[in-house]
């Protein structure tokens, strides 16, 4: 049943991770044009529980797929990246997530890229980079409904977000080094068994 949803595209998991990216120009209409904070924070959270939704069938109907290991992450970022923009209007302390979030995903995307074409393999989503995600909705939410947020929480709610971006971005790394290397080992295993 998973080999049968690898190399698919259209499924369920990969159908709300394209609604979860269509949502994007409308909260950003919401909040920026029409300014209304209600609207956007519920699109927002609607936003989250399709990626909750879609890697619960994903996993849970063997509903895996190769394009929505890649898919499932960008909606993610993209969603993130766009809902920061929008804050760093009223709150500019978070420029400095948008600027960690960018060189963490592009480094991080490189290593991923370099691991598919090292190895043939994507790799998905691990337990850090969930976290992450949650603590980022969380945080966007919470700065989005509650607009005279104390600055001293605030930037400890940016700082504790930019750590959790930065760990992550180290387990990401070293989990695609690992998998070339091991790829290479293996590689070198077959090549020395069918010498001898």
């Amino acid at each position: 049943m998973k080999a049968l949803f690898k190399g698919k595209i259209l499924t369920i998991p990969n159908l709300l991770s394209l609604i979860r990216i269509l949502l994007i120009p409308l909260f950003v209409w919401l909040y920026l044009v029409e300014e209304n904070v209600p609207a956007t924070a519920v699109v927002l959270v609607l936003s989250g529980l399709t990626d909750a939704l879609d890697g619960f069938i994903a996993r849970h109907y063997h509903m895996v797929s190769d394009f929505g290991k890649a898919l499932d992450p960008f909606a993610d970022k993209l969603t993130q990246f766009a809902m920061l923009c929008c804050l760093v209007v009223r709150f500019p302390r978070m420029l400095w997530l948008i600027i960690v979030l960018c060189v963490k995903e592009v480094l991080v995307a490189s290593s991923q890229l370099l691991v598919i074409r090292k190895t043939e393999l994507v790799l998905g989503a691990e337990w850090h980079g969930k976290i992450t995600t949650i603590l980022l909705y969380a945080v966007m939410i919470l700065h989005l409904l509650w607009l005279d947020i104390p600055a001293t929480l605030s930037w400890s709610l940016v700082g504790l977000c930019i750590g959790m971006l930065l760990l992550s971005g180290v387990l990401y790394g070293i989990r695609n080094y690992r998998a070339i290397r091991d790829n290479q080992a293996k590689a070198k295993e077959e090549g020395a068994s069918s010498e001898a």
